[in-house]
């Protein structure tokens, strides 16, 4: 018999065989990847770094629609005659100004010196379109993608980290210790999900540190019962015991002996937390509780195309769709692979 099949490594070789074979997951995680990399470029400034900046005309359509005439009447002033308004309103005579100079400022950038020096005339097109201001909507979403992903990642370890800590210590020491943790864990899993996250959310105000902290404080009763399960199934087995009777601390025995043999599950569990919070973070953003107004994320992207669907601008909602759904998708799909390499017997290929 191999010696090291039995190991980690052993173990994990033959599980990334295993996902080999399965080339739906292979395509998922090349598809992840491509996403990690985008996160990882966004996140050093090398891409979209200037997503505020206003690159186009307001509603600036895609290249490949061309410019949108449509617009001009909606986004033009009123026609008709002219009322004098002079003696009730002060400001009156200043108006056919301001609404020149404003026109003006929407077709420039604003950087023009007394100098006469030359600016820059916004774009009336852009590769995805533009938003109401007229940034770029294709850097709005890349930045949107490094905020939701990174807020479900670090939600999910740190929610993953409360009940992998909790669940090993009531499965393991059970009696008054499980007893304690079992009524904390109803008192979680008796609210509704989502309600005692939008609680948590009105009171600890928006940002990304308080998302996370609210998804990681409230998600984690599905690892802890996973876990609790599996070491009181491997506390009872021979070879903790045997460590045991050669005098193996407790601590060496939870950490060495058992929680490698249940980490598969906790990875599978991690995997799937992160699809759950990052839609759980579009919701929040969408309604105003989630990331501060001076970011921009899946959910702020949807909040705003829905504004703009009004105007038939439907590109922003488009796109936000497009990277939401190919992400949460692809992740989805390889999480299901991971499962089934982790666990062969979900295949058959164990007895």
């Amino acid at each position: 018999m191999n010696s090291n099949r039995g190991g980690g490594r052993g173990v994990w070789a033959l599980a990334w065989q295993r996902y080999r074979q399965d080339r739906v997951g292979l395509v998922a995680l090349a598809v992840v990847l491509l996403f990690g990399g985008l996160i990882f470029l966004t996140a050093w400034g090398w891409v979209a770094a200037d997503w505020q900046r206003e690159r186009a005309l307001p509603y600036a359509p895609p290249d490949w629609i061309g410019p949108a005439p449509a617009l001009a009447p909606i986004l033009a002033a009123p026609s008709g005659p002219v009322l004098d308004l002079s003696a009730i309103d002060p400001l009156a005579p200043r108006y056919a100004a301001w609404a020149e100079r404003t026109a003006y400022w929407r077709a420039q950038d604003g950087k023009v010196g007394k100098d006469g020096a030359q600016t820059m005339v916004r774009a009336s097109t852009l590769p995805f379109g533009a938003d109401r201001l007229g940034r770029d909507v294709w850097a709005k979403a890349v930045q949107g993608t490094r905020i939701s992903v990174t807020v479900g990642v670090l939600a999910a370890l740190l929610a993953t980290l409360i009940g992998t800590t909790l669940g090993a210590l009531a499965g393991f020491w059970g009696g008054r210790v499980g007893d304690v943790l079992e009524g904390f864990y109803n008192v979680f899993t008796a609210i509704p999900g989502i309600l005692l996250i939008l609680a948590c959310a009105a009171v600890m105000g928006r940002g990304i540190t308080s998302v996370v902290v609210i998804l990681g404080l409230t998600g984690w009763t599905g690892v802890y019962r996973l876990v609790r399960a599996e070491f009181m199934k491997h506390a009872g087995r021979d070879y903790v015991r045997a460590a045991e009777a050669i005098g193996v601390s407790p601590g060496a025995r939870m950490l060495r002996h058992i929680l490698p043999n249940v980490s598969h599950g906790v990875l599978v569990q991690l995997s799937i937390l992160v699809v759950g919070f990052i839609k759980y973070e579009v919701i929040l953003s969408y309604l105003g509780l989630g990331v501060a107004i001076d970011q921009v994320s899946w959910g702020t992207l949807l909040a705003e195309a829905q504004s703009e669907l009004m105007l038939g601008c439907w590109w922003q909602l488009a796109t936000a769709t497009a990277f939401m759904a190919l992400f949460v998708t692809a992740f989805a799909l390889m999480t299901d692979a991971l499962r089934d390499a982790l666990d062969p017997r979900l295949r058959g290929l164990e007895a």
